[in-house]
């Protein structure tokens, strides 16, 4: 399986369990991991046979711009969704991430995988 990628999708949102931040919007971080058949797209030079990065961020930025979020896993399962059932990605591994939820580090968020790889 190839991979195409998606680096550092950055996103302001409402996100947090604090009520602040459902007032407040806050950037997430987004890098993507998606598997295809990058040989026959290729071959084909035909994009509809691939993962559409343009669309899927278009997706993406619309989905997470305009709705409120508790917790980190809630949107990375809304995201792999969105990407396996709408532009039917069969393998996906998702890095989130919150920058500046802990003053301490640079970043704190999760690493899902979701999908079989071929």
């Amino acid at each position: 399986m190839d991979i195409i990628y998606i680096s550092q999708l950055r996103i302001d949102t409402y996100i947090g369990v604090h009520e602040w931040e459902q007032q407040q919007r806050q950037t997430v971080v987004i890098d993507l991991e998606l598997g295809s058949d990058v040989a026959h797209t290729a071959a084909t030079d035909d994009l509809s046979t691939t993962a559409d990065y343009a669309a899927i961020s278009a997706r993406l930025l619309n989905m997470i711009e305009n709705q409120h979020f508790r917790l980190l896993e809630t949107l990375a399962e809304q995201i792999a969704q969105v990407l396996q059932e709408e532009f039917g990605v069969p393998w996906l591994q998702l890095r989130l991430g919150k920058p500046g939820a802990v003053p301490q580090a640079d970043d704190v968020g999760v690493i899902i995988e979701r999908g079989e790889q071929s």
